[in-house]
């Protein structure tokens, strides 16, 4: 029998109930009965809000069916008010996935604080991810009280256990910097950690000729229309899914990219080719978009990023590229492709809306602008015609 495990959270800072398990199509039909129940892309679970009724309903349709760990009810909780969670049901609660019921309290501490920073669904998800890898070793350990020397005892047990990658490695030291900087205001408690080095990762890009054979392997124009708007502008396909109709300026020529990443507006070159396909793809498309400019056909709502990525993933076996890159690769190709043509690199920067010229610099590796004028030295030996083959 499976098991649902009901977790208390504060959610978009409403306090709610994740409701986890895992994924049995009659559970979630019967989840979906729930009163005021919602999905949540960021826990990656149903929730229902701190009611009585509604978690007493919940109970009662989900007991014959599955096994329930259940936080402990405040009893004298009135009808139709909210659970006291921070007070009585987690401190009181068993362990959830092998985090304590304290620690579990820390977790909600350090997710409301990065919800009151304002800080992206996607960073808060990462963060609380890797916060949770540390609480589940830990057990019934108090997280506040490990010293710095625990942490980097830990970020070395994780790289030799888990096998966890440098850049994975950056993002769990920066979740704990977080929690115990901000959350618990241990003002410079990672001053003396070392970090792992990185691997410096050249960007990886499309040539020309790929990419024709890319945007020649799809058929559907509106697919077609969204590859083709990320290497026209060099957008991250974040950008592309949240492009509103309204972004589109045709008389200044210009892309309007809301809130992109860093929460930092920018706007990118209209190209007159995007303009005429963007126009086409408007006029032809049923149902035709009313908000977004590409939108789901079924929800209306905009298009998911993953759907967006896999149309790139089955656009590049079609075209039998076989070099290891996602669609990122397309704004790769974008700013060595205009580097190559000699454009500045700062106005690169603005268009791919960098914070740092040292971001945009990766792109004087893969350039062949000066490297094409560079003769190897094999060459000069083979033209005195002092080497044979």
């Amino acid at each position: 029998m499976t098991t649902i495990y009901f977790e208390p959270v504060v959610h978009q800072n409403k306090q709610r109930i994740l409701l986890r398990f895992n994924n049995v199509p009659t559970l979630n039909k019967l989840v979906r009965t729930i009163t005021d129940v919602k999905w949540s892309n960021t826990h990656k679970a149903w929730h229902i809000p701190r009611h009585k009724d509604v978690y007493n309903e919940a109970i009662k349709k989900l007991q014959p069916l599955a096994l329930l760990q259940l936080p402990k009810n405040n009893k004298n909780t009135e009808k139709n008010t909210p659970i006291d969670i921070a007070k009585n049901t987690i401190a009181a609660s068993p362990v959830i996935n092998n985090i304590s019921a304290h620690n579990l309290i820390e977790l909600n501490k350090m997710i409301l604080k990065l919800q009151g920073k304002a800080y992206s669904p996607s960073t808060i998800k990462t963060y609380k991810n890797e916060f949770t890898q540390l609480l589940k070793i830990i057990g019934n350990y108090r997280v506040e009280q490990l010293t710095t020397q625990d942490i980097q005892r830990y970020i070395v047990h994780a790289m030799k256990t888990e096998n966890i990658s440098e850049n994975t490695a950056h993002s769990r030291i920066n979740a704990l910097k977080f929690y115990y900087e901000q959350t618990l205001c241990k003002t410079r408690f990672f001053v003396d950690l070392p970090r792992p080095k990185r691997h410096v990762q050249l960007p990886k890009l499309l040539n020309e000729n790929e990419l024709a054979r890319l945007f020649n392997a799809l058929s559907n124009k509106k697919h077609k229309a969204m590859l083709f708007t990320a290497y026209s502008a060099g957008l991250r396909v974040s950008e592309v899914t949240m492009l509103k109709i309204a972004h589109i300026d045709s008389k200044r020529m210009q892309i309007f990219i809301e809130k992109a990443k860093g929460k930092k507006d920018r706007y990118v070159n209209l190209s007159p080719v995007l303009l005429d396909i963007l126009r086409n793809y408007i006029q032809t498309h049923k149902p035709k978009p009313r908000q977004y400019l590409f939108e789901s056909d079924l929800t209306g709502t905009a298009y998911p990023t993953r759907t967006v990525q896999q149309i790139f993933t089955t656009a590049k076996q079609k075209a039998g590229i076989i070099k290891e890159v996602g669609i990122h690769s397309l704004r790769h190709s974008f700013a060595t492709h205009l580097l190559d043509k000699g454009t500045d690199i700062r106005y690169i920067k603005e268009l791919l809306g960098h914070f740092n010229i040292k971001t945009t610099e990766r792109y004087l590796h893969v350039s062949k602008k000066q490297l094409v004028n560079i003769v190897s030295p094999l060459d000069d030996l083979w033209k005195k015609e002092e080497i044979s083959w």
